[in-house]
């Protein structure tokens, strides 16, 4: 047998994965470093504020980084270069049986425990494993062949984060052994692509739901590797290199959830996604995201971008404008969305105001900001809504012929039409111009009626449009003399004709009820 020659060395070493101090990096070169003596790894490191230079050593370049200060030389033998597979494994779990608990760890949407093994034969019970971690483990190949297959036949999910395999090559290696793999995590490494992908989606053929986050990926190496996993459903691309998008043809097709948040996306690229047809969630939270627009659809009407959406995050962006939340409206699926911290919210005092305006322009949303609306909020908030804008709508001739109404108004309230259908038009006797912040202005003029006792007179008082709901009922026990006695309370106004609102909820405002100055509540008890 021939001994490897020093040329023969190098060339194995480099690509390989190593961890030194905690730190994982890529080799790029290996030998000596002159005017020192010995050989050297110039290693890339995956976190670049662990390097000192860019590869290059006294004029002289090594190899080469992507960030100027990624690289740094380290001798062999402060490095690891990982075990295999199932070496792992047994360290993982020969541990965990000396510990009375398990750890918790999050995969996907749900967390996994994993128990210890004191009173099993350890490999029976790996035999039995349909879920193992082993994050940050050290795991860089496969090991001797099917022996994976031997000992975790029935792994399911498996999370392979923070590890130090060099390719996909490796790691479809691993997979191809597990023939019941559902969900695979291999975020936090950094894998080389295959020249035909397509070649390793055997060892994949099972997979729905798989994490790349923090991979240092681009669009374009995502698409080159999607060939792989033709049954994909989830895919968690956080926090890596993807700025420009372009249609995912012939591939992605299955995707029902896609997470790009923390990406610093172009923003004109956004609709390249429009067509998966099955997606159902779509993370853009931390992405620049400010503005989008459906051509294809007008004010008030439905767009076909998007079809299955039903989750948009959008939190931590850039959005300022109303005309966003209007373009979301044409979303025909869209029912659940948050988007916390943007610009748009604080142009209100009042967040929750902000939230009732949210509400009422997206006439589908079930949840926002991940609290659920309720009936009696969103019945409030588009009653607010059309007080708000009211006299907006008067102005631009609304009120003569809502039909013919000024355009630039209902793109800029594409709602408010179906809103005078669904609670009739306001009309100038209702709405009063916003008057300057004072106390006195916030004050309305309530008479509460007791229609159950006919002996009872009215009574006129001046409340704060802020005043809790529980707060009323406390001063009504006090100005009746009812103490023991359950309140129920309504609303009616000359609009509702007859009709009265249900006062339901003790911690609203007056306000969250749309009550108005000179309205009337009924007090009824038991």
């Amino acid at each position: 047998m021939m001994m490897k020659t020093m040329m023969d060395e190098e060339e194995e070493h480099v690509g390989m994965r190593v961890t030194c101090d905690g730190h994982r990096g890529t080799v790029r070169y290996m030998g000596p470093v002159p005017p020192t003596t010995g050989v050297w790894l110039g290693v890339e490191w995956d976190n670049p504020e662990r390097g000192k230079h860019d590869g290059s050593h006294e004029g002289v370049r090594f190899f080469t980084c992507r960030h100027r200060t990624g690289g740094s030389f380290v001798r062999p033998a402060k490095a690891r270069f990982g075990v295999d597979y199932v070496t792992a494994l047994k360290r993982r779990y020969e541990e965990e049986q000396e510990e009375p608990a398990g750890e918790e760890m999050k995969i996907s949407s749900r967390t996994v425990q994993m128990v210890g093994f004191q009173q099993v034969r350890l490999q029976q019970r790996l035999g039995q494993l349909t879920e193992v971690s082993l994050r940050r483990c050290e795991v860089s190949s496969a090991g001797p062949q099917n022996q994976i297959r031997d000992t975790t036949p029935h792994v399911e999910s498996l999370d392979l984060s923070g590890n130090l395999l060099r390719s996909w090559e490796d790691l479809a290696a691993i997979t191809a052994q597990l023939k019941s793999l559902r969900e695979l995590q291999i975020s936090h490494n950094r894998l080389s692509f295959s020249s035909d992908p397509s070649l390793l989606s055997p060892a994949f053929s099972c997979l729905r739901l798989l994490s790349l986050n923090s991979c240092a990926l681009t669009w374009t190496q995502v698409l080159q590797c999607a060939p792989m996993w033709q049954q994909l459903e989830e895919l968690y691309l956080s926090d890596n290199d993807i700025t420009e998008l372009t249609r995912p043809d012939h591939v992605l097709q299955n995707l029902r959830v896609l997470d790009l948040s923390n990406n610093q996306i172009l923003q004109e690229m956004l609709l390249e996604l429009s067509h998966l047809p099955w997606l159902e969630k779509l993370n853009l939270s931390s992405t620049g995201f400010s503005a989008v627009q459906f051509s294809d659809a007008s004010a008030g009407d439905e767009t076909t971008a998007f079809p299955a959406l039903k989750t948009l995050l959008l939190d931590d962006n850039n959005i300022s404008e109303w005309c966003v939340v209007n373009e979301l409206e044409k979303l025909r699926s869209l029912l659940h969305l948050s988007c916390r911290r943007n610009p748009l919210l604080q142009k209100e005092k009042n967040p929750e105001t902000a939230r009732q305006i949210i509400i009422a322009r997206l006439g589908r949303l079930t949840l926002l900001d991940m609290r659920q609306v309720e009936c009696d909020e969103r019945r409030g908030a588009e009653l607010d809504y059309c007080k708000m804008f009211g006299s907006e709508w008067l102005r631009v001739g609304g009120h003569s012929d809502p039909e013919k109404l000024n355009t630039h108004f209902l793109t800029d309230h594409p709602r408010f039409l179906a809103l005078i259908h669904k609670y009739g038009a306001p009309d100038e006797g209702e709405l009063r111009e916003q008057k300057p912040f004072a106390l006195k202005h916030q004050l309305l003029t309530v008479t509460f009626l007791c229609p159950e006792d006919s002996g009872r007179k009215p009574i006129q008082k001046k409340l704060p449009e802020s005043m809790i709901v529980q707060k009323v009922k406390g001063l009504l026990h006090r100005q009746l003399k009812l103490p023991a006695v359950q309140l129920k309370l309504s609303y009616t106004c000359a609009k509702l004709a007859g009709r009265e609102i249900e006062i339901d909820n003790d911690l609203k405002p007056l306000q969250f009820y749309s009550v108005e100055d000179g309205d009337s509540i009924l007090v009824r008890w038991s």
